[in-house]
């Protein structure tokens, strides 16, 4: 604990960091691993605090991106298939964590700052990120969709160049259509990829903000007062197997339903059995109302249905709104 910048805040304050590992499939999502930042000069070379927070001896500093990559390698080495990695500004701008990726055969999509320098003109010419955004003709930018939304589809403009000397290295900008707000990610893959799949992989990186949110609110990641190295990853570990537990059984209610994709064949059908559902079932059975389970199941298909009508709405707004072109 210690006063530092820390992404969910969006500032520097009081806090203990985690970098966690987040993994993706087509059936569901979940935090798979984690690591508890240890601060370099007021932690890391502090014997005295060490003992006192129960830190191990064998722990040392380490850089997030760094902590990230060895959960990376260790996922891989325990027989889980990953294809692609995706990560924010702090993971993008280490090229150790790039080098570990390439090294292990894993494409990427990570996002950059715009000042980030890039080599074009096979490797000959080094410019700027956002240098190179400006000198794209209209022609080189496309229009398509990161995913779904809580509104509907998440409409950018795409643009992307290779850069360095090999043929599956590009640099990747999005440009939002409102606002012409640029977003920058270098990518890499082992095989030619589409510009359609590297904006599919830049946009699970959204989602990670999302299951947070989910994390804390179903499963109270964030409900903690602890103090102590064990402690912290004790409570951490245990709201990520309840999330897990919940997935996997929202996972198991639709057979065959893609991860994110939650819209009912027909009007009259509710939205397939949610987290927040399975989560609201469980605790009215371990901890019965004054009511009975029939009615419980009532009230569950009655939520879902509604639900279906405003999520239906929503997304036919949104594409009336959405410009042409």
């Amino acid at each position: 604990m210690q006063r530092q910048y820390t992404g969910t805040a969006g500032r520097i304050e009081n806090a203990q960091v985690g970098v966690f590992l987040y993994l993706a499939t087509t059936r569901g999502r979940a935090l798979i691993d984690r690591r508890l930042y240890l601060p370099e000069h007021s932690w890391s070379t502090d014997p005295e605090r060490r003992r006192e927070a129960g830190i191990p001896e064998t722990v040392e500093f380490a850089t997030k991106p760094r902590l990230a990559g060895e959960m990376i390698t260790a996922a891989l080495d325990a027989g889980i298939a990953a294809s692609w990695v995706t990560g924010d500004e702090a993971y993008g701008q280490a090229p150790h964590l790039r080098t570990v990726l390439e090294a292990r055969g894993t494409g990427y999509v990570l996002a950059v700052a715009f000042s980030a320098r890039v080599r074009i003109n096979h490797g000959r010419t080094t410019v700027r990120a956002d240098t190179v955004a400006e000198r794209l003709p209209a022609t080189a930018w496309q229009r398509h969709s990161a995913g779904r939304g809580a509104k509907g589809y998440r409409h950018y403009d795409w643009a992307w160049i290779h850069i360095g000397t090999g043929s599956h290295r590009h640099l990747l900008i999005r440009r939002n259509r409102t606002t012409g707000e640029l977003a920058f990610y270098l990518c890499w893959s082992p095989t030619t990829a589409t510009l359609a799949e590297l904006v599919r992989v830049a946009g699970v990186r959204w989602s990670i903000d999302e299951f947070f949110q989910a994390a804390k609110g179903q499963v109270g990641l964030d409900h903690y007062q602890v103090r102590h190295w064990t402690s912290w990853h004790r409570h951490i570990t245990l709201a990520m197997l309840a999330l897990a537990f919940l997935t996997a059984v929202a996972a198991d209610a639709a057979p065959g339903r893609p991860a994110g994709r939650n819209f009912p064949t027909q009007d009259s059908d509710p939205i397939f059995l949610s987290v927040p559902e399975i989560r609201h079932l469980l605790t009215a059975v371990f901890a019965p109302p004054a009511a009975t389970a029939a009615r419980l199941l009532h009230w569950s298909i009655w939520r879902r249905r509604h639900q279906a009508t405003a999520r239906r709405s929503h997304y036919r707004r949104r594409s009336l709104d959405e410009p042409a072109g």
